[in-house]
């Protein structure tokens, strides 16, 4: 990978996992606080799909901050956006479908880059 490839994917990894961080607090600390009450758009049931949103909105961010475990840290956001855009918002207005899309571009693009010189990865894979 050469030095303008991992600029980009170090760019990437932390920009998006940033802000979509921003999003996965909140869902972090209802689910500290014990307000467990969360939409269920697969049926899987309230505390199960906000404990994924969680992991993938909150810890999954900070994996790929980090870019440790890169690829498989980046699935689960995706997952997330897919579900968000197509079962949550699909029926919404444009701008409702937008944001997901975007992040789900976001890592989408993270994936497939990986996660570059300047991660976590990287240095490992050196010892």
């Amino acid at each position: 990978m050469n030095k303008s490839q991992s600029y980009t994917s170090l760019l990437l990894r932390v920009s998006f996992s940033a802000m979509f961080l921003t999003h996965g607090y909140g869902k972090f600390m209802k689910l500290i606080s014990g307000d467990l009450g969360f939409a269920d758009p697969v049926g899987v049931g309230e505390l199960p799909t906000l404990i994924f949103a969680v992991f993938a909105e909150f810890f999954c961010p900070i994996l790929l901050i980090l870019g440790f475990k890169t690829k498989l840290a980046a699935i689960p956001p995706a997952i997330v956006m897919i579900v968000a855009a197509f079962l949550i918002h699909w029926n919404d207005s444009w701008g409702k479908i937008e944001f997901p899309l975007l992040y789900l571009t976001g890592f989408m693009a993270i994936y497939l880059l990986g996660p570059g010189t300047y991660s976590l990865d990287w240095r490992l894979k050196k010892i």
